[in-house]
């Protein structure tokens, strides 16, 4: 028996941007009522689970992760009574909504932030990392001189975004407070009232922003296997269908503190992503990739990992450039195959599904810089201001203005379009248990600097072989074959044991 809820088995997730997805009232950004009139477009792509980025009241420095209240909705998302109605329409659907959680961090205009920064003993005092002596300069990046309290106080990421104190493991200064004292219990305490606050309204679990910085001075991850540890035994216990994704990228480590989902980028190694957005991506008709850094690190985490966890297989997320930056239609055709037949818990991030590219002339929005390219409105209809996604004359990050901008309406009229590319081979990945995240996974073919790479997707019932060639070029296939294509993109000649370029093919062994 798998350690993680059996949704998850045949979950494949739509990673929705709020502020971006489709504005119901016209002041040019997104909302919870633009959400909600899309589900059935969620429902019919068939993606049966959404991740939502922060929707909660913000600074907005940061795209939403400066939180300024955890919960309340953001006033320009709508109220927590359209939140709840969202979750209902989403459920209704058959779709589950985990809510990115933010936890180490709030915005410099949070009440307990505010709070802190008087000199005056009071509840929030050590609600935040502070030092005790504004003139002595600490070893972290922080605030200093910005209100009459002595001392400094660490930051999370930008300026706006001060640290929680969730205390320390080895205390070595005397402003150092131990994880087990008043003030970090305090924070820990409040954060288990958000996640049972949301988990109450009906969300399913949580996409955890930057699960590994808990605690500054855990070089093995010992406090944090004990801290996401104690959280997980809230949701065993109390919401047991809930789960936990983790943003840490080192599944050994956050699938074993109590994590369901954790994505693959190991530091310094070669990490998912670069299949698809390396110099030379293996997903590229040039055909000089490499694909072996990645079955190796898959290999070693998936042994490591597969009895209590999965891993998370994004197309893309508001942190990186999209795909259709590095790729063609064709190209991409063959990510989503990858993604949709690979063992793990499927992802599209919102547009990708359409191709939407990334924009690299957009000038940084609420703290977007080089994301904000990834992060433009989503195009739904040829023809309509702004692709349909606002009537506004202004909206809060320019849209593709492109004539061959590619949209919903277009492409869901055209048979061999990327959107009903990905319509199909999520209705091939359900029809198919082999491919599901609990299924098994083994390398068949991936040499180093060669095409094409070969995999097995097995679950007892159904052997099947995925054979992937992104080059242009024909390639031999180097293993012997005997079975039947299920599914082919391009072409593949089985008798010859040839694959053209560019072409992709499931086949059934017998």
């Amino acid at each position: 028996m798998k350690n993680f809820p059996s949704w998850l088995n045949g979950a494949v997730f739509y990673e929705i941007f709020p502020a971006s997805f489709m504005d119901s009232d016209g002041d040019g950004i997104g909302d919870i009522r633009g959400m909600i009139s899309k589900l059935d477009y969620i429902r019919d792509l068939g993606c049966n689970a959404i991740w939502i980025n922060p929707w909660y009241e913000s600074l907005f420095k940061d795209g939403g992760y400066d939180v300024s209240d955890y919960y309340s909705v953001a006033k320009r998302y709508g109220t927590n009574d359209l939140a709840k109605e969202f979750l209902n329409g989403a459920h209704e659907r058959g779709i589950k909504v985990l809510l990115d959680l933010v936890p180490c961090h709030t915005a410099v205009n949070h009440p307990w932030f505010i709070e802190s920064c008087k000199k005056e003993r009071n509840e929030y005092t050590d609600r935040y990392i502070w030092n005790d002596n504004v003139w002595v300069i600490p070893d972290f990046t922080c605030l200093r001189g910005i209100s009459d309290r002595n001392g400094s106080v660490m930051t999370s990421y930008f300026d706006t975004q001060p640290a929680l104190n969730y205390g320390f493991l080895n205390p070595k200064e005397s402003w150092q407070q131990r994880y087990d004292e008043e003030g970090p219990q305090a924070t820990k305490k409040e954060l288990h009232k958000i996640i049972r606050f949301w988990l109450d309204m009906g969300f399913d679990g949580f996409r955890v922003d930057m699960a590994s910085h808990i605690y500054k001075d855990d070089p093995t991850y010992e406090g944090h296997r004990k801290f996401w540890g104690e959280i997980r035994h809230i949701l065993d216990t109390e919401y047991p269908e809930c789960v936990l994704l983790s943003e840490w990228g080192r599944p050994k480590l956050s699938i074993p503190s109590g994590f369901h989902m954790d994505f693959l980028s190991e530091q310094n190694l070669p990490s998912f992503f670069s299949i698809f957005r390396d110099e030379k991506p293996f997903f590229s008709k040039r055909g000089e990739g490499d694909v072996t850094g990645f079955t190796e690190l898959f290999e070693n985490v998936y042994d490591a990992v597969k009895k209590d966890g999965l891993i998370f297989m994004a197309s893309g997320t508001h942190d990186l450039w999209r795909l259709k930056q590095y790729l063609s239609d064709d190209e991409v055709k063959l990510c989503f195959l990858f993604l949709f037949t690979m063992s793990g818990v499927p992802s599209v991030y919102y547009g990708d599904e359409i191709g939407m590219r990334y924009l690299r002339d957009r000038s940084s929005v609420e703290g977007g810089f080089h994301r904000t390219g990834s992060r433009t409105p989503m195009q739904w209809e040829r023809g309509k201001k702004n692709y349909g996604f606002s009537e506004s004359d202004t909206p809060y990050i320019t849209p593709d203005l492109s004539e061959d901008a590619p949209t919903v309406s277009e492409q869901a009229k055209d048979e061999n379009s990327l959107l009903n590319f990905v319509n199909k081979m999520i209705a091939f990945r359900k029809n198919h248990r082999a491919l599901w995240a609990n299924a098994e996974y083994k390398t068949i073919y991936a040499e180093k600097n060669k095409y094409p790479y070969i995999y097995e997707r097995t679950d007892g019932n159904e052997c099947l072989w995925i054979i992937l060639n992104p080059a242009a070029r024909d390639e031999k296939i180097p293993v012997k074959i005997n079975g039947e294509i299920l599914y082919l993109f391009g072409n593949i000649n089985l008798q010859n044991r040839e694959i053209a370029g560019c072409s992709g093919a499931v086949i059934r062994k017998k």
